[in-house]
């Protein structure tokens, strides 16, 4: 196999969630392995004599994780699974948008489940802080959809 090729396969496991890839070709196979320090080995076919030395271990980058910044104020989170939209109807007004005033009971956005309209209201009154979830989106039980102050 040729050397470009595996380090362009060993760059992309490290910078993926694979955990683990396998390749057969004609002229071998190559198994590469993501951990602390990864193993690349490269087995040669059985009918084949080996024609290529073992490659030493390859060390693999450690993910850095960056804490997101903290959200302040009340977060309106979704009741259901659906579908978000911020308005009644395409190319209608959105019920609220970034700065606007909400009084508690007032309707915030719709989720589309099952073919039916939940209109989703506040739970709080206040300032709307965020909308973080974009129009047309597939949304998840409990996941945040508004920052209200």
């Amino acid at each position: 196999m040729d050397l470009r090729k595996l380090k362009t396969l060993i760059d992309l496991v490290s910078e993926s969630n694979v955990s683990e890839l396998e390749i057969t070709e004609a002229e071998g196979k190559i198994r590469i392995v993501k951990g602390g320090s990864a193993m690349v080995q490269h087995f040669a076919p059985l009918s084949q004599p080996v024609s290529q030395a073992p490659l030493a271990p390859v060390a693999v980058a450690e993910a850095v994780v960056v804490a997101a910044p903290v959200e302040t104020g009340h977060t309106v989170k979704s009741p259901m699974v659906g579908t978000f939209y911020r308005s009644a109807s395409p190319g209608a007004k959105s019920f609220v948008e970034v700065g606007d005033v909400v009084k508690e009971g007032q309707t915030l956005c719709i989720i589309e489940a099952m073919k039916i309209l939940n209109e989703i209201e506040s739970d709080k009154s206040g300032t709307v802080r965020r909308i973080l979830a974009d129009n047309g989106q597939a949304v998840e039980y409990g996941q945040p959809l508004f920052i209200i102050d």
